[in-house]
Order: structure tokens, then sequence, then C-alpha cells
């Protein structure tokens, strides 16, 4: 099986942090980015930083709370890109940080909406593509807080739990036609939408071996190692980028 370089790559959420962090580390590789958002100034504003820093942009919006907008997306990004090499499913619905028992069943249902039935519509509708070609790359963006409890995000975390299990399904069903599905692990990250909570991100992340919060960037060159040839023999991993965080 060979595996080439990327040249098309669909990334959710990418009009922000690790996801937009991402639209420019893949064009620096010379990628067409479809970056995906719901807010139209803020997705042109990162085409253009796409385009400078040497990749090609288109954009998309839509809502991925709503399933036929996401099935739309998978749609759109394909007829744009002419088949895309890399899925990133890192768009993501957090809940308040309340308990289990305050979390309204709207709550609950957005957040499975968002974070785990997005991407399998994206990646029902793009994988078996992918498969055909005979190649491609998905990369599942989870959480440490799946595999460590945090006390207040239960819901997300079991939201998180289950997009990791489907990095497992489908490696089984898609791996003997080259695609490849992976999933990177974020702990503590620190964005411009989390700036206001800095200080006490730096105080969790100091309990952690890095004794730091990572930045969006740093997760983004995981996401593009694992979207990439170099990670040609990495199937259905779960890479930990979280300072160390889950064995601590």
């Amino acid at each position: 099986m060979t595996i080439r370089p990327p040249r098309t790559a669909l990334i959710t959420g990418s009009t922000s942090g690790i996801g937009r962090a991402t639209a420019l580390a893949l064009a620096r590789t010379g990628v067409h980015v479809v970056v995906h958002g719901r807010d139209a100034t803020r997705g042109e504003a990162v085409c253009d930083e796409v385009r400078a820093a040497g990749g090609g942009a288109t954009l998309l919006l839509a809502d991925l709370a709503d399933p036929r907008q996401v099935s739309q997306l998978a749609l759109d990004a394909e007829a744009i890109t002419g088949g895309l090499d890399v899925l990133v499913n890192n768009a993501f619905q957090a809940q308040s940080y309340t308990p289990s028992a305050d979390n309204s069943a709207a709550e609950i249902d957005l957040v499975f909406a968002v974070n785990v039935r997005a991407p399998y519509l994206l990646a029902a509708g793009i994988a078996p593509r992918m498969a055909e070609r005979g190649h491609g790359s998905i990369v599942n963006v989870s959480m440490a807080a799946a595999r460590k409890a945090v006390p207040g995000i239960a819901l997300t975390s079991a939201s998180k739990a289950a997009l990791e299990s489907l990095t497992r399904g489908w490696t089984a069903e898609y791996a003997s036609s080259g695609v490849r599905v992976n999933t990177v692990s974020p702990g503590v990250v620190l964005t411009p939408a989390n700036e206001h909570l800095r200080g006490q991100m730096e105080t969790f992340a100091q309990s952690t071996p890095s004794t730091r919060p990572a930045t969006a960037n740093e997760i983004a060159d995981v996401i593009v190692f694992l979207s990439s040839p170099a990670s040609a023999s990495v199937f259905g991993a779960n890479l930990a980028a979280d300072g160390g965080m889950v064995i601590s």
C-alpha cells in the first residue's frame, strides 16, 4: 500500500483554536483546506491565513447539530476537492461544568450530536470514498478526560470516549482499504477561547509531568503527523498529547 502526502483536508471547527492551527499547519505543506465553521467572517479570515501560508482554502458553513447539514458538508467537501485525503473531526461541544444531575436532556442530545453523531455522519459520507481511492486519513480529536475522570464534565467525557470507540471500529472497517483512522487526545490546551481561564489551566497543568498547558500549535503538529505518510504504519491508535495527564 502506498501512502501519498495529503493534498486535501476537511477540518471541522477550524475557525479558531486547534482547528485553525491545524489548517495553517497543513497549509504550510501545500494542502487545500476546507475550512468549516458557523461564522462566515471568522471563516473567511482563516481562509486568507491558509492561502498566505501556502495552501488552498474553501469555506463551508454548517451547524453540526443538524444531521442534514452534516451530510451536506460531507458531500460539498468531496465535490469541491474532487476527493478528500484527510478528515479531521475536531469540532467540539462542551457541556457546562455542572453535576450530572443538572444536565438537561437537551444538553445531552446537543453534546452527543456534535461530538459523536456529526463525526459519524462525516465518516459515513467520506470514508467509503477514501476506501474506493485506496487511501485516506481520519483523525478524531478526543480529550484526556475521556480516560481520566474529571469532575463536572462526565457528559463531555462520555461523548469523547464514544468517539475513541469509533476510531477502533472504523479501523476494523476501513484499514484494509488503505484508510487510516486515529485519535489524538489533548489535555490542557490554551486557546483564545479559554484565555480567560489561563490561571486555572496553568495551575491544573502543574500537576502533570509537563507542568504546563499545551499550545494549539503543538496539538496541530500531532494531527498533521497522523495525517501524513510519516505515520503510515499507525492504525487505530490513540496518541496522547496531554503532557502526561493520563499517567499522572
